[in-house]
C-alpha cells in the first residue's frame, strides 16, 4: 500500500523551464507517438477504399459497414493491450513499453499493406485484415498510458499540462500525416490506381515511419520518476491488481473523463470526412482537405490551452469543452451538408471545443495515480472507455444514418458530453498536486 501522506505543490511554485534532457525526452516521445498513430489512423483515412478491396464491391454500404466493424474490432484489443502493456511499462519502464508498442504497430501496418484483396484470396483477406487490426489495437491500448506517463513525468512543476498536451499534438500529427497522404493520393491518382496500389503505398510509408520512431525510442533514457521507483525497490509485481485494489475511484474517474472526449474526437476528427463523403457526396479529397486544415489549427493551439490549464486549472478548461458540446452539438450537425464550407466550419468548431479535453487528458489522468501504477492506471480505464464510446462511434453513426435516424446523432453526442461534464465539475482540482 502507498502510505505516503498526500501533499500539494504550492500554487506559487515557479514554473520550471525544461532542461535539455527533458526537452530531448519530450521531442522523442512526441515523434515516436506521432508515427505510431499514423499507422493506426491510416485505416480510417482509407476506409472506403479498404472496403472495396477487402470485401465484395457488390455489397455497397454493407461493405463499408463491415470495414467499420473491423475498425471497431481493433478497439476490442485496446483494453487487453492496456492491461498487459501498461503493467509492463510500470514494471520495466516507460521506455521499454513504448518500444514494444511501436514495433507491434508498425509490423501490423506492413501486414495490411501486403495482404492481397478479396478478389485474390477471398474470405482470407478480411480475416487477415481483422487480425492485423487486433494487433494494432493491442499496441494502441498500451501506447496512451505509457506515452502520457512518459511525457508528464518528463516535465517539472507548472509545466505538466503543457508537456502532456504534446501527447495530443502527436496524435493530431498522426491524423494529419495520413490526411495529407490521402489528399495527395486521392487528387493525383486515378480511382483504379488508388485501389490497386495507392492505398498500399500509404501503409508502407506508415510502416517505415514506425521504424524511425522505434529507433528514436531506443535512443532516449527512461524518466526520473521510474528510475527512482526502480532504484528504491517500489515497483509493483502486479500493478494491475494494485490499481484496482488501491485506486478504484481514480480508475472510474478516468473512464468518466474519457467518455465525451473520445466520442467527440473520433466523430469530429476521424469520421466526419468519411461520413460527409459517403452521405452527402462531398469529394473525398475535399473532405480530407477539411480534416487536414482543422487538424493543423488544432495542433497549433493545443500547447497554448495546456498553458491555460497549468495557470487556471484542469476543471474549468475541461468543463468548457463538455459544456460546449452539450449546447452546440445540435446546431453544428444541422449545418452539415455536401459543401466543403459546411464541413470545415462544423469540424473546426468541434475541434476548438475538443482542445479543452485534449490539452488536459494526459496530465489529469497521470495526476490521478502514483508512479507505481501510473501507466496501468491511465491505460486500462482509458482504453475501456475508448473501446465503448470511441471505437463504436463511426459504426453507430453509419447505422443511424442508414436507418434514417441520423437526426438523433446530436443527442448521442450531447448525452456523452453531459456525463463527462458532471465528472469534470465534481472531480478534485489537481493542478497544484504534488507529482513524483
Amino acid at each position: 500500500m502507498n502510505t505516503r501522506p498526500p501533499r500539494t505543490e504550492s500554487p506559487s511554485t515557479p514554473t520550471q523551464k525544461f532542461t535539455p534532457k527533458q526537452r530531448k525526452a519530450i521531442i522523442a516521445g512526441v515523434i515516436g507517438n506521432t508515427v505510431e498513430w499514423v499507422d493506426w489512423t491510416l485505416y480510417a483515412t482509407f476506409a472506403k477504399v479498404i472496403s472495396d478491396v477487402f470485401f465484395p464491391r457488390s455489397e455497397g454500404s454493407a461493405a463499408l459497414l463491415a470495414t467499420l466493424l473491423v475498425f471497431a474490432v481493433g478497439f476490442v484489443m485496446r483494453p487487453v493491450g492496456a492491461a498487459i502493456l501498461g503493467a509492463y511499462a510500470d514494471r520495466h519502464g516507460r521506455k521499454k513499453g513504448l518500444t514494444l508498442t511501436i514495433g507491434l504497430m508498425a509490423g501490423a501496418g506492413f501486414v495490411i499493406a501486403l495482404t492481397p484483396g478479396y478478389e485474390m484470396i477471398g474470405i482470407a483477406a478480411p480475416l487477415v485484415l481483422a487480425v492485423a487490426r487486433l494487433v494494432q489495437g493491442f499496441a494502441a491500448g498500451g501506447e496512451f498510458g505509457s506515452s502520457s506517463a512518459f511525457l508528464v513525468e518528463s516535465a517539472g512543476p507548472g509545466r505538466r499540462a503543457f508537456a502532456g498536451s504534446w501527447q495530443q499534438v502527436s496524435v493530431g500529427a498522426g491524423v494529419l500525416i495520413p490526411s495529407l497522404i490521402g489528399v495527395v493520393l486521392a487528387s493525383s491518382l486515378s480511382d483504379e490506381a488508388l485501389h490497386s496500389w495507392g492505398w498500399r503505398a500509404a501503409f508502407i510509408i506508415g510502416g517505415v515511419l514506425g521504424l524511425v520512431g522505434l529507433w528514436l525510442r531506443v535512443s532516449v533514457e527512461d524518466t526520473a520518476s521510474f528510475t527512482q521507483l526502480r532504484n528504491e525497490g517500489r515497483a509493483r509485481s502486479n500493478p494491475l491488481k494494485a490499481m484496482f485494489v488501491e485506486h478504484p475511484r481514480a480508475a472510474l474517474r478516468v473512464v468518466g473523463i474519457t467518455i465525451a472526449g473520445t466520442l467527440t474526437y473520433y466523430t469530429w476528427v476521424d469520421y466526419l470526412p468519411i461520413h460527409t463523403n459517403a452521405t452527402y457526396g462531398l469529394p473525398l479529397d475535399e473532405a480530407l482537405l477539411s480534416q487536414t486544415l482543422c487538424t493543423i489549427i488544432f495542433m497549433v493551439l493545443l500547447p497554448f490551452v495546456g498553458k491555460l490549464s497549468d495557470r487556471f486549472g484542469r476543471r474549468p478548461t475541461m468543463a468548457a469543452f463538455a459544456g460546449g458540446f452539450v449546447v452546440l452539438a445540435w446546431p453544428m450537425l444541422q449545418l452539415l451538408n455536401g459543401s466543403f464550407l459546411s464541413l470545415f466550419l462544423v469540424q473546426l468548431t468541434g475541434m476548438l471545443l475538443i482542445l479543452g479535453y485534449s490539452a488536459n487528458c494526459a496530465v489529469i489522468m497521470a495526476e490521478q495515480f502514483p508512479p507505481e501504477v501510473r501507466a496501468t492506471g491511465i491505460a486500462l480505464p482509458y482504453a475501456l472507455a475508448v473501446a465503448l464510446f470511441g471505437g463504436t462511434a463511426p459504426y453507430v453513426i453509419t447505422w443511424l444514418t442508414s436507418s434514417d435516424h441520423g437526426g438523433l446523432l446530436w443527442l448521442y453526442v450531447s448525452g456523452a458530453a453531459l456525463i463527462s461534464l458532471v465528472v469534470y465539475l465534481r472531480m478534485p482540482e489537481t493542478k497544484d498536486k504534488e507529482f513524483s
